[in-house]
């Protein structure tokens, strides 16, 4: 428990709190975990530290031992149901607009289960998942193969450049590359996937620098305002469409994201773990079977 503790937030004095243990007991324990070895588990690094390899080895065999922990407590001791916690990484669009019902589904069905959701860039909830930070995340990605990880591809997520109705390029039959490298644009920070392949298919002279808002729902509202034009999932924007407030510009984009779940590979998965797994794909493909990347 202690060097797994140690491993996930690469802190002793951090494991230290979390463990209620005194930071000079925390460091003996893993000294002593490593003189029992024969290795060095972490490399120190002035005041930060890092697993080694043989720690990252130690790492996985860790969380299967304690997942065998629990379920033979759980066992043992005749539980009646799911329980526990589960840690998520999401991004706001899918926490916002695709997690509710799967969220309210399992409070219902499972209340023993707590969903604890952390927000992150699909890269930060990719390095979670493989430190064993994150149990389970959500990516939205162009590539559906990521190092070290096992996914499950959901959806396909269609993607919509869009405008308010009184803009420039909302009266074009057609947007070119070169309207939209003059156009003020408004966009999530760098690391979301659609705005960096967006950024990437508008790289050339000229370009407009994009606006960085912190969150969907201000880019939307600063879109709705006038400020620029935003490429966005499509579900984010659903109901801006619908009552007119938003119009999505003729522009054919020409890539493509995909919804996912991802989790450790080589993971053993819980009871608890492959319930979510289930019920989020049973509930993606009801709201919109969409076709799946070859």
């Amino acid at each position: 428990m202690t060097f797994q503790k140690v491993a996930t937030l690469l802190s002793f004095t951090r494991a230290a709190e979390e463990l209620n243990y005194a930071q000079s007991s925390v460091t003996a324990q893993i000294r002593a975990l490593e003189s029992s070895l024969g290795v060095e588990l972490f490399d120190r690094l002035g005041g930060r530290i890092r697993l080694t390899a043989a720690g990252e080895k130690l790492l996985g065999y860790t969380e299967q031992i304690l997942t065998l922990t629990e379920a033979a407590r759980a066992d043992v001791a005749g539980s009646d149901g799911p329980s526990g916690t589960l840690v998520i990484g999401t991004m706001e669009s899918i926490t916002s607009y695709r997690m509710p019902p799967l969220l309210e589904f399992f409070h219902h069905r499972y209340p023993k289960v707590q969903l604890s959701l952390r927000p992150s860039l699909c890269a930060e909830t990719c390095h979670a998942l493989r430190q064993g930070t994150f149990d389970i995340g959500f990516l939205m990605e162009q590539e559906t193969r990521h190092q070290g990880l096992e996914t499950v591809v959901l959806a396909r997520e269609p993607l919509v450049l869009v405008a308010a109705p009184d803009h420039p390029l909302a009266r074009r039959e057609q947007v070119s590359l070169d309207d939209l490298r003059a156009a003020s644009v408004l966009a999530t920070e760098a690391g979301c996937a659609y705005r960096d392949l967006f950024e990437e298919e508008l790289r050339g002279a000229g370009t407009t620098p994009f606006l960085e808002f912190g969150t969907i729902e201000a880019i939307k509202r600063g879109v709705v305002s006038g400020l620029g034009i935003s490429l966005l999932p499509e579900v984010t924007v659903a109901g801006e469409l619908e009552k007119g407030e938003l119009t999505a510009l003729p522009w054919d984009i020409p890539f493509s994201v995909y919804t996912q779940l991802a989790w450790r590979s080589g993971r053993r998965l819980s009871r608890e773990l492959k319930l979510f797994i289930d019920h989020a794909v049973r509930l993606m493909q009801e709201e919109r079977p969409l076709p799946r990347p070859s």
